[in-house]
């Protein structure tokens, strides 16, 4: 079995790779990534030597280097993580969201088509629903996208779920809420927080920090998308969350108290355009397959556990930050 991950050098994508082959002995994968500025190989270097993994640079958007791999490689499985995903980034530059989330998705479907690939996943996001005040969010629920970067993934699943009705293609699409641990790229919430509070640096939370995310650690996302590779029902659409629904002030509180340092970094700043104030889904569907978010339930152990990585992978994170500073 061989399974194509694109964006594997990603957040979710390289933890998902560490999953799977931890896991099995008889797949074998290949991850292709193009290394923007959040593709990150150093998150791979324990298995940069293992027989069963491979990298490959390149653009989902790219159909004559997408085509060519997956014919030679012998592909039978695609997992595309492969995004633009940072909401304030597509508020200011909306255009490579469209073209990475949408056209890139197209040229990975139209890959499928061509050579006869077993299963698809599409990795989403429960942004695409929009905010909810009350209750949570169903797999039938309509979609109502609030930024251009939850509005690229939303066309995206149309456009996987359009591949299935049109064609057969044997899709399925998961939709999770706000993952978190290790590998997490520094302009994330949590990430982010946690290497200012260890700088002494200024915590920038948008308005009064009360808009509510359901965290969910990215070692059960994991298991939840290989359980939707395995098991998961052709042509539907799998909502991945925890039910731990936190404020960014309690989760900023957390971090601080965690490391040590005063609530007086807490710095409130102008909320950002059109910034949801809840999202929630609803996770019935995969838990029936089998599913347990077992260390989001957990979930203070959990960052916790996620803060002490940061604080003891500097490595990992310095270049990452001090890159960041240069270009801005």
């Amino acid at each position: 079995m061989k399974v194509l991950v694109t964006g594997g050098a990603g957040f979710i994508g390289s933890n998902f790779i560490h999953y799977l082959l931890e896991k099995y002995d008889d797949i074998e994968v290949v991850n292709y990534d193009k290394l923007t500025y959040a593709g990150n190989l150093d998150n791979l270097r324990d298995i940069e030597d293992n027989i069963a993994y491979k990298f490959v640079k390149g653009d989902i958007c790219d159909a004559y280097t997408v085509n060519k791999l997956i014919k030679k490689e012998e592909i039978d499985h695609i997992i595309n993580f492969a995004a633009e995903s940072h909401v304030d980034r597509s508020i200011v530059g909306p255009d490579v969201f469209i073209k990475t989330d949408v056209f890139g998705t197209f040229t990975l479907l139209e890959a499928c088509r061509k050579f006869d690939i077993r299963r698809y996943i599409q990795i989403s996001t429960d942004e695409v629903y929009g905010s909810i005040e009350k209750g949570s969010f169903k797999e039938i629920d309509p979609l109502n996208p609030s930024s251009p970067y939850s509005a690229s993934k939303a066309s995206a699943d149309l456009l996987v779920n359009s591949f299935f009705v049109t064609y057969g293609l044997p899709v399925c699409i998961t939709r999770s809420s706000n993952n978190f641990g290790p590998y997490q790229y520094p302009e994330k919430l949590i990430p982010l927080f946690i290497i200012k509070a260890i700088n002494n640096e200024s915590l920038p939370v948008y308005g009064d920090g009360l808009n509510v995310r359901d965290w969910l650690y990215v070692e059960d996302n994991c298991k939840a998308i290989d359980l939707v590779r395995c098991k998961g029902k052709i042509g539907d659409i799998y909502n991945i969350g925890a039910d731990n629904e936190h404020n960014n002030l309690e989760i900023t509180n957390i971090i601080l108290e965690e490391t040590k340092k005063p609530i007086s970094l807490i710095k409130h700043v102008k909320d950002r355009p059109g910034h949801d104030r809840r999202y929630a889904i609803n996770s019935t569907k995969i838990k029936k397959l089998g599913w347990k978010p077992l260390l989001s339930q957990n979930f203070i152990g959990s960052l916790k556990n996620t803060i002490h990585w940061y604080v003891t992978n500097e490595w990992w994170w310095k270049p990452l930050v001090a890159r960041a500073q240069n270009i801005g």
